[in-house]
């Protein structure tokens, strides 16, 4: 399969004024799993493999698998912005190395790089490849806006937060592989099957994310451990221990939501919540059911190299450390 990160290493920053490109690329080299142009190449592959078209198609999908990496990380610019975060990917976050401003500024530019990118793809799949990725990335701002909305709601239920979660995170899936997939000529059918299994990983791949800020290894997670705790962000953690606890745990944990000056105290304290009401587990359980969910749209998919290969990713994804 084509090398994304040489793709990405491939567009060029040098260019003025510094203080808006540099920002851009510093994000850019930071790494990170480059989970959704894979998923765009390998839906691509799938269908290619299955016989329909040959290998040379691959070419026309990598404008798109580029333009969706450079809309994932506008998106991480802003969320970081809003979210005070100071940590990405085990580096100082933009609006820290610089400031807010440039981390605004920057982030709106690569908004703009994304579909100028996408604008490479071939010409009879332009109009197609366009109107996916605005539902996508109208899809994003929504989730991102529920999410805002959620933090200050005195109840969310988890439906609502399976809502959220798939607008914010698993469309950006869904939709690469979607991409990815219309581009290399699947039809309409592989191209919902594909759509559907990147909208399950998501799922399990949000919730994942939500195991990890509270159990995962800061070492390799890249992000400090406890942040959503810190900020009372609604979690599927959160939100499964409020629907089960009894009302001396409920109250309990109420009392460290209110709790805004001790935050190493208040990390311990609702992690110990979480783990005494099976919170890890009953997680576990969705991301596991998720998964499955996505595994059962490959078989209706060719079969072959790059199918497998999904496979892999889908059960990779569910026991991720960072």
């Amino acid at each position: 399969m084509i090398d994304i990160n040489q793709a990405i290493e491939s567009l060029h920053w040098d260019k003025e004024p510094r203080g808006l490109y540099e920002p851009i690329e510093y994000a850019l080299a930071s790494g990170g799993k480059r989970l959704r142009p894979t998923l765009a190449l390998l839906a691509a592959e799938t269908i290619i493999n299955g016989g329909l078209l040959n290998g040379s198609v691959m070419d026309d999908v990598v404008p798109a698998a580029l333009a969706l990496e450079v809309f994932h990380n506008f998106t991480l610019l802003h969320d970081d912005v809003m979210d005070k975060a100071s940590v990405r990917r085990g580096r100082e976050t933009v609006h820290v190395k610089w400031n807010e401003n440039t981390a605004i500024l920057s982030g709106d530019q690569m908004l703009i790089e994304a579909y100028k990118l996408l604008a490479q793809v071939p010409a009879e799949k332009v109009a197609g490849a366009l109107k996916m990725f605005n539902e996508m990335a109208t899809g994003v701002c929504e989730g991102q806006q529920y999410d805002v909305d959620f933090e200050h709601a005195s109840h969310v239920s988890i439906e609502e937060y399976m809502m959220m979660i798939e607008k914010k995170t698993s469309v950006l899936l869904a939709y690469a592989m979607k991409i990815g997939g219309y581009i290399a000529g699947a039809n309409e059918n592989q191209q919902e099957a594909l759509y559907q299994y990147g909208l399950h990983i998501g799922l399990a791949f949000q919730i994942q994310d939500d195991l990890l800020d509270v159990y995962g290894d800061p070492k390799t997670f890249g992000k400090k451990i406890g942040g959503d705790i810190c900020a009372n962000k609604k979690t599927f953690l959160l939100l499964t221990a409020m629907e089960t606890a009894d009302a001396e745990s409920r109250a309990e944990l109420l009392q460290w939501m209110m709790a805004t000056d001790r935050d190493e105290e208040k990390i311990a304290a609702v992690t110990e919540i979480f783990t005494r009401l099976g919170v890890r587990e009953a997680s576990e359980v969705v991301m596991e059911e998720q998964t499955a969910l996505a595994l059962a749209q490959l078989d209706k998919l060719p079969q072959n190299d790059a199918t497998e290969t999904l496979r892999e990713l889908a059960e990779k994804l569910a026991t991720r450390k960072s």
